[in-house]
């Protein structure tokens, strides 16, 4: 599936992974591979991903790993996923 973090800075990741994890307002939740489509809220906390979507050049400082996931910490956002691909607007 395909993934895509946005700010209001730069478009940071995009490319294809296979796992996502984000921080519902009501609690982190994962995406697969042809999840329900779904639009939701984000709070604060970690974006994880499994994947080798390509990070923007000079950001790469944002993200660590953990677990063989790479993580993203966001203060509030939201997410949709809709045939295989997840948009992540974060703040």
């Amino acid at each position: 599936m395909y993934l895509e973090i946005v700010t209001p800075e730069a478009s940071l990741v995009s490319g294809e992974v296979t796992s996502v994890i984000v921080p519902g307002v009501d609690g982190p939740f994962q995406m697969l591979n042809n999840h329900a489509p779904i639009v939701s809220l984000l709070g604060a906390g970690k974006v994880k991903f499994v994947g080798s979507p390509t990070i923007a050049e000079g950001f790469e400082s944002k993200f660590s790993k953990d677990d063989g996931k790479w993580v993203l910490e966001i203060n509030s956002g939201t997410v949709q996923m809709n045939d295989n691909k997840i948009i992540v607007l974060a703040d």
